[in-house]
């Protein structure tokens, strides 16, 4: 069997798709500021807080803080990630298989270091890991390569309706007791989380390791599975139709973005339902549908616009940086928990729970701004990300060259 350890070529690369991991890597961080500064139900309820915290100022610009996040971030470009690694596997295994190698054992290999480095990164620093989700997923999903797009695309169907179903039939049946626990916590339950993680490394394990135990395993089985595994499958039928390699036609982007507008609109929608219910527990549920059916054509906006825009700018200095960024994905979105931990956890400065909403994008404008600059001038001169290197060497068995030729 032929062994190709070298990285992919630069001029072999997609540049669209690169751009497109590196925007939905960066948006990402609008949403997991969320539970690295704030209590972990602050992300189902964002009017929950106790004692007076600053993080619950629900009022004028910290209001619209959270709106602009909600609106155009949730649930969009976690969207958008996992159809790239939907779409990055069908990419690994069609570029094994031609040069005959043995592309499923391989994809198996990289997976199984995927999920160790996941269950690391959950367990020692943050339990919002989704790598290990992806992993889980990955094994399962790599079953369907070689249906043809319209058939993933059916399947996509049938996985993803999965969530909005049984959600609407719990509300329908229970009510608001359906989430009534993880609606209105008590106050208790905030103060010992928020003490927790102004803790030292120890004192935050008793929340982390319970809450990504839960994740991995009840919270998978009947919620991440379905939606990871549907977006992902989604991913792959995008792929075979040409959509994320930029191939099709500048009027179909278009009328993506068109179709975003609609997302846009099932967002603010649902803003306005749940205000409308006065933020109740009866009416989370249905709110969960709002956020969860806008997200996909909001998400298929965004992939138009960078996909055009990538096509009539590849060489700009925007296209370049999205690319950079998406290109070290793996290691950016280890360094984005590195640095939230260290600023928002006891044993960095120990911010959580002290800081506004306004303050929290100001901090992933930030770390917006190191990541971009970091990743363009680290690619000048090796050829891939740090964990990339690791992730790539250990899969393949051998070490990979890790600097670009002078």
């Amino acid at each position: 069997m032929t062994r190709d350890s070298g990285p992919t070529p630069p001029s072999d690369r997609i540049v669209s798709l690169d751009a497109l991991r590196g925007l939905a890597l960066l948006g990402i961080l609008l949403i997991n500021v969320w539970s690295f500064s704030m209590p972990e139900q602050t992300l189902l309820n964002p009017t929950v807080y106790a004692d007076g915290a600053v993080y619950g100022d629900f009022t004028g610009a910290n209001y619209w803080a959270w709106a602009f996040s909600h609106v155009f971030a949730q649930n969009k470009f976690i969207t958008l990630f996992s159809a790239l690694f939907g779409a990055g596997i069908l990419l690994f295994v069609d570029s094994k298989n031609a040069k005959g190698q043995d592309a499923v054992r391989l994809h198996y290999r990289r997976t199984a270091i995927l999920i160790a480095i996941g269950l690391v990164h959950a367990y020692l620093l943050w339990y919002g890991d989704i790598l290990v989700a992806y992993g889980v997923t990955a094994l399962v999903v790599v079953a369907f390569r070689n249906l043809d797009a319209r058939q993933l695309a059916g399947l996509s169907a049938v996985f993803l309706l999965f969530i909005p179903v049984t959600e609407l039939l719990a509300a329908i049946s229970l009510g608001g007791d359906a989430v009534a626990a993880q609606w209105a916590p008590s106050e208790a339950a905030i103060r010992q989380q928020v003490a927790a993680y102004r803790g030292g490394w120890l004192e935050q394990l008793d929340h982390r390791v319970a809450s990504s135990f839960d994740r991995q395993t009840t919270g998978y089985i009947g919620g991440s599975f379905w939606q990871v595994g549907g977006t992902m499958l989604l991913g792959m039928a995008l792929y075979r139709w040409d959509v994320l390699t930029g191939e099709r036609s500048a009027a179909f982007y278009r009328r993506l973005v068109a179709l975003g507008v609609v997302g846009l609109a099932i967002t603010v929608a649902g803003v306005a339902y749940i205000e409308a219910n006065d933020w109740s527990a009866d009416a989370a549920l249905y709110w969960r549908q709002f956020v969860y059916v806008g997200s996909f054509p909001l998400a298929g906006g965004y992939l138009g616009l960078v996909m055009l825009y990538a096509r009539r700018r590849p060489d700009g200095p925007v296209t370049r940086g999205l690319a950079a960024v998406g290109r070290t994905a793996f290691t950016n979105y280890l360094l984005q928990t590195v640095i939230a931990t260290s600023v928002f956890y006891g044993h960095g400065l120990g911010l959580f729970g002290s800081v506004s909403r306004v303050e929290q994008l100001g901090f992933v404008a930030a770390v917006w701004a190191v990541q971009i600059v970091l990743s363009v001038v680290w690619l000048r001169r090796f050829r891939f990300g740090p964990v990339e290197w690791v992730w790539r060497t250990l899969t393949y068995g051998e070490r990979q060259p890790m600097r670009n030729p002078d």
